[in-house]
């Protein structure tokens, strides 16, 4: 059994590494933080007593830590399961020569103008788009595209620190806002791209050695995700039906991309974002070599039987695949919707939910106090629905969001006056 070194900041409570992985006491030296094992200390103990703990997890001292405790327990593989943990992770294998996803294909794959550009150049659609390390970058651009653009960081996810340029207010809001961002205004950290009309798709699966094992596109709902941060909004989306004309240009889409970009010899999870406008032809919005959030890898293993954030992690821990091969068109199909916090304390629905193909999970306690989408995968609550076809799928949610907005409620609280 190899000896793997794990960066996780996931709370092993809502993301049990323990029952994913096999013999994790004797070969999984764990990378985490006091915050994530909070209520799961005798998992920690029993299953991975030779973690590390790191306060800060997102500071530089991590990635010292972290080749310390590889080099000490001699480890064979280095593994991560979020976004922002894929870099550091290849970093630590080039320096320590281990296999797996090496900082070139990382780099394309976490940084957006690196992604796009190699894109660009492989023939894929993509936005215009340029590097931003200047304000003169910025306005140079849109002096070149014109408005609407869209400026967002090169190593960002879930739409965090994502700006829409309608006009020169926009610019200045923008501009206005540097002393809070999380994203430093400085070279290397931003990009412009142009505007893209048209509806937003996902496409997820298993990718290895620069080409899909296995994958499904689905479509986001109403206004996607811009309208879920800026609207407080609830977010959705439906896998496609195997004959839904769509489906085959995403999915060439997918694999043009992937063979693109510097691939990968160990599988891993990939999630791709795409529009398709009124000319039917897709256009990359960006890919990541990890799963799909919110419940996406839920609706995957519901349909195909393959949890994508648990088969990409065992995957890169030396465990076969499950699923080789693309499976034939689904018995079924799933959806799912996030429900977003409202404003003052949650006061949750009655009764039960009357939809017989919905899957309803509370994610806020009665009472607690709810300050709309602060991030884009908050929710108050959380729902998978599957059924025989799409539109059956569609007509589910639909009904079950009519009667959580009616049945939910949110009650104003007065500011503290201490």
């Amino acid at each position: 059994m190899p000896k793997v070194l794990l960066f996780s900041r996931q709370p092993l409570t809502g993301r049990p590494l323990h029952e994913w992985l096999d013999d994790t006491a004797g070969s999984v030296v764990l990378l985490t933080t006091p915050k994530a094992v909070e209520g799961a200390e005798d998992v920690l103990a029993e299953h991975f007593p030779m973690h590390r703990l790191v306060p800060d997890y997102h500071s530089w001292a991590t990635e010292q830590v972290a080749e310390e405790a590889a080099r000490a327990h001699g480890v064979d593989l280095v593994a991560s399961t979020s976004e922002s943990d894929v870099l550091r992770a290849a970093r630590l294998r080039a320096r320590l020569g281990l296999p797996g996803q090496q900082p070139a294909s990382a780099t394309a794959y976490r940084d957006k103008v690196v992604m796009k550009r190699t894109a660009r150049e492989a023939g894929v659609r993509v936005p215009a788009f340029t590097a931003v390390d200047s304000v003169a970058d910025l306005l140079g651009f849109l002096d070149a595209v014109g408005y609407p653009a869209v400026v967002k960081p090169r190593f960002g996810a879930g739409s965090e620190g994502v700006a829409v340029l309608r006009g020169p207010e926009d610019v200045t809001a923008f501009l206005a806002r540097q002393r809070e961002a999380e994203v430093p205004y400085l070279p290397g950290q931003w990009m412009a791209e142009s505007f893209v009309h048209g509806d937003f798709f996902h496409v997820d699966g298993i990718m290895r050695d620069g080409r899909v094992v296995h994958a499904w596109p689905g479509q986001y709902g109403g206004g996607g995700i811009a309208q879920r941060l800026w609207e407080d909004s609830h977010m959705s989306s439906v896998m496609l039906a195997p004959d839904d004309p769509r489906r085959a240009p995403l999915t060439q889409l997918t694999g043009d991309v992937i063979a693109a970009l510097p691939a990968s010899p160990t599988p891993l999870a990939f999630h791709l974002e795409a529009w398709i406008g009124d000319d039917g032809e897709p256009v990359l919005c960006e890919i990541a070599s990890r799963a799909g959030g919110a419940l996406i890898a839920e609706a995957y293993e519901r349909v195909f039987g393959v949890q994508l954030a648990k088969e990409g992690l065992r995957a890169q821990c030396g465990s076969a695949l499950t699923l080789t091969a693309q499976p034939p068109a689904p018995a079924e199909l799933a959806g799912w919707t996030l429900f977003p916090p409202g404003y003052g304390a949650f006061v949750p629905p009655a009764g039960p939910c009357p939809v017989p193909t919905a899957e309803l999970t509370l994610r806020m306690a009665p009472g607690a106090v709810g300050r709309g989408v602060e991030h884009l995968t908050q929710s108050a609550a959380v729902a998978l629905v599957a059924a025989r076809t799409a539109e059956e799928v569609r007509k589910d949610m639909e009904e079950l969001a009519r009667w959580w907005y009616a049945a939910a409620g949110w009650v104003r609280t007065e500011p503290d006056a201490s």
